[in-house]
């Protein structure tokens, strides 16, 4: 079997999660298929099922599979209930995103590895730069997110689809690539640039070491960043994936920033148009009324944003790494069934 270039990982499980769960991942899948066939992105997709409820069916069984023509594949990797069991909070998590993304990492067969989520679309912009092959290891990849109605009918074709996500934004979140010219900031960096080459060349010259690395943390582009991060599978296992906190996923996807700005990866985000469309939902980060925000996250325990910062501002100007991951994070001594 050929390697795919790309390994798209992602993870869930049929609990109707924000209600219509299933609707939105059949939509991501369907697209998936159809651009990758489009466009020839040689990829599989990682679905990593997490702690299945027992009383429904799994996720191969009623979502749209592929066939020996297509240019994607699915793996479906089960993480059943009783390793579930074993973390903390398992009671009133029923899912650990990122560990669950980690499985996905460590069996993954591609070059490069997409982590993502299951309810979104794909600009056909994005598919054609997938389909360059141009990607690099030593850059971490960052896509916008757009936010569009859940009133996506799904019997619409993909074409269909793609362009009602096109026409439909409601929000955008992520930064905006701007020219060099246009941005202010690249300025201050080529200073800060030119003053510690000057530091190096005159040691009797003090300037603040950590100046070019302030920008860097300054610039990382957290904003909805589980949606999309991209590197290389080298880099991936280099940082060692995501910090395997048992905690609600909330900022947990920014840490993996932080982890490869201290790696001296370099960020790339792509152009606005070069986006992803994300179906709107119930739940979670998506809860507008701050009331009901605080009532949800109430329900067990989330880092918070300055102690994510602080600790990511450390391990950026020491050029180290968060010492919690073991060496088998992803669960990689666990034999897992794998469903294809």
């Amino acid at each position: 079997m050929v390697k795919p270039y790309l390994s798209i990982v992602v993870t869930s499980r049929n609990d109707n999660h924000g209600g219509d769960l299933n609707k939105r991942m059949r939509i991501f899948m369907r697209s998936l298929i159809y651009q990758c066939n489009k466009f020839e992105v040689d990829a599989e997709l990682i679905v990593v099922e997490w702690n299945p409820p027992r009383d429904r069916q799994l996720l191969h069984e009623i979502m749209p599979s592929t066939n020996r023509k297509d240019f994607l594949s699915i793996r479906y990797i089960i993480v059943p209930p009783e390793i579930h069991s074993t973390f903390k909070h398992s009671n009133v998590l029923p899912i650990y995103q990122m560990i669950a993304k980690n499985v996905g990492i460590r069996r993954s067969q591609g070059e490069f590895i997409l982590c993502t989520n299951i309810d979104l679309i794909f600009s056909d912009e994005l598919m054609i730069i997938l389909s360059e092959k141009k990607l690099r290891q030593g850059n971490f990849y960052r896509a916008n997110r757009c936010d569009i109605p859940s009133t996506i009918d799904e019997s619409l074709n993909e074409d269909e689809i793609l362009s009602f996500a096109k026409n439909n934004v409601t929000n955008r979140l992520g930064k905006l690539q701007k020219e060099l010219w246009r941005d202010r900031f690249i300025w201050v960096k080529w200073l800060l640039q030119f003053l510690n080459k000057i530091s190096a060349i005159f040691p009797f010259i003090s300037l603040n070491p950590n100046l070019d690395k302030d920008y860097i943390i300054h610039h990382l582009d957290c904003d909805a960043c589980g949606d999309f991060t991209m590197m290389s599978k080298h880099d991936w296992l280099k940082i060692k994936g995501y910090v395997e906190l048992e905690m609600y996923s909330l900022h947990i996807d920014s840490m993996a920033l932080f982890a490869a700005a201290a790696s001296q990866l370099k960020q790339i985000v792509f152009k606005p148009e070069v986006c992803t469309y994300h179906i709107s939902h119930g739940g979670g980060w998506n809860i507008k009324d701050p009331e009901d925000k605080l009532r949800f996250y109430s329900k067990f325990p989330c880092l918070e944003w300055w102690a994510v910062y602080d600790a990511g501002r450390s391990i950026v100007k020491e050029n180290s790494n968060y010492k919690i991951n073991k060496n088998n994070w992803g669960l990689l001594e666990e034999h897992l069934e794998e469903i294809r």
